[in-house]
């Protein structure tokens, strides 16, 4: 497949250029048909910027927000406040959700779970993730990510497109625009969303949306059962090579339809039925789970075997990274536990912690893991108080953006430490802040990338994915 180049301009030049040509002069058409050849030749693939530690990424989002003091911060302090008031001087005036904020006494909640260190690291991991922890020395735990968005969906939103405006493209578009595919019959960013987990949060497909980039970088989804990708398969009556004639003939009429009107979205068009066309053989193949061992899919746990659960689906970004995809994004919800706890978060953790770690031994053994970049988090964190009325066997956390944890692994990422710290109370950060934007640097550095470089004009203005912040996280990158 084609790949697009770094920096590429867009449908404002096509406009102007559609006006000439269509123009009584002649010459005109003639002269911008010249311009048009040399801004193809111009936009010919330059490369990365710089050597890249990663090829590949696998981002597990876990939407809902999971809470950092049941999985990755642990805070002593808070189980021995548990019950107290939050101190005025913690929160300092910051802003609460309106599910919280009208409570006159934000008691604090210490955590049920209980921490332990893993591997020569020490690294400190709750005792809901011992599959994880057991990975310790070769994940870097971002304790002190922070964002701007206090509510799902622009917090959703911000991570997926660096806005927490709906409509800019994805990280998984901007890594297919900016560096290609590696695979000629595969999309480069395939999306998929866990079949077990708890609807709590909606997912929509614009979180995977090209935007204003051309639409042949958009996510495909993957779907669980026999036909992954939604008519994929020729209808009764259609035999491939029908298909094939059909394209044929579709390739004729857009060609003269580019050479008319100057559109690049016609070529994105064309690229998405001659991928659908290829996929039509690639996809069963790489989605058929039952080849393989007995031993892989016990290492990914029971769920590995019912299609679309977020084991299955870890395995599945597997067999599609070996195959040459860019970028895939798994989404599994239920993390949104404003009460309930410690049930609620108990259940997640079983669903994600032995499939997120079998991933990575999986690709660690298969010598895909210094090159594959793995990403875990949600969009923002849990509150260090009790939302709502607190019994002495259940509680809930409000959404808490100020301070959080992910983790990232393989690709160039300095396993084997915690990166950043927050406060005894777990409310505010105090070294090393990591934001939404330096989050995204840091994936497109890893890959090879300078975001302050990957651009796309619209409407007058060059956009990126990392808007106009973001720092490379340095002490993330071995």
């Amino acid at each position: 497949m084609p790949q697009r180049p770094l920096n590429y301009d867009t449908l404002m030049q096509s406009t102007r250029r559609h006006f000439l040509g269509t123009s009584a002069l002649g010459l005109g058409a003639m002269a911008m048909r010249g311009i048009v050849g040399e801004g193809m030749a111009a936009a010919q693939p330059t490369g990365t910027h710089f050597p890249a530690k990663a090829k590949r990424i696998i981002y597990l989002f876990q939407a809902g927000g999971p809470s950092q003091l049941e999985t990755y911060d642990n805070k002593p302090l808070l189980r021995a406040s548990h019950g107290k008031p939050l101190p005025d001087s913690v929160r300092n005036g910051q802003r609460l959700t309106g599910m919280s904020g009208y409570q006159s006494v934000l008691p604090i909640a210490g955590s049920f779970a209980e921490f332990k260190k893993y591997g020569k690291s020490g690294v400190e991991y709750s005792d809901l993730l011992p599959f994880t922890g057991g990975m310790a020395d070769d994940i870097c735990v971002i304790r002190s990510m922070h964002t701007e968005a206090i509510n799902h969906d622009p917090a959703i939103t911000f991570f997926c497109s660096g806005s927490q405006i709906a409509g800019r493209p994805s990280m998984g578009a901007w890594a297919s625009y900016g560096l290609g595919s590696m695979n000629e019959n595969l999309p480069a960013f395939i999306v998929m969303v866990s079949t077990d987990s708890q609807k709590d949060q909606p997912i929509y497909s614009r979180l995977w949306g090209s935007g204003f980039l051309p639409s042949e970088h958009q996510g495909v989804q993957f779907k669980s059962g026999k036909e992954p990708v939604l008519y994929l398969t020729n209808p009764d009556g259609t035999s491939p090579h029908a298909r094939r004639e059909m394209l044929d003939a579709l390739g004729k009429l857009n060609a003269d339809q580019r050479a008319h009107e100057l559109d690049p979205e016609v070529d994105a068009r064309l690229a998405q039925a001659e991928m659908a066309y290829r996929m039509q053989t690639s996809v069963p193949e790489v989605a058929d789970l039952t080849k393989e061992s007995a031993a892989t899919l016990e290492m990914y746990g029971p769920s590995v075997k019912t299609p679309g659960s977020f084991a299955a689906n870890c395995l599945q970004a597997r067999r599609l990274i070996e195959r040459g995809v860019r970028f895939i994004q798994l989404f599994h919800q239920g993390w949104d536990n404003h009460g309930g706890l410690p049930g609620a978060i108990k259940r997640q953790c079983q669903q994600t912690d032995q499939a997120s770690a079998a991933l990575l031994k999986d690709l660690k053994q298969r010598g895909l893991l210094e090159d594959t970049l793995v990403v875990w988090g949600g969009e923002f964190g849990r509150t260090t108080y009790c939302q709502g009325k607190m019994s002495k066997d259940s509680y809930g956390r409000d959404h808490h953006p100020r301070c959080f944890s992910t983790w990232m692994a393989g690709g160039g990422v300095k396993g084997g430490q915690a990166y950043g710290q927050t406060d005894d109370f777990g409310y505010n950060i105090i070294k090393d802040p990591v934001h939404v934007h330096d989050m995204h640097a840091t994936m497109l550095h890893l890959m090879g990338v300078d975001h302050e470089r990957m651009t796309f004009k619209f409407q007058g203005r060059y956009y990126r994915l990392t808007d106009v912040a973001g720092q490379v996280v340095k002490g993330v990158v071995a």
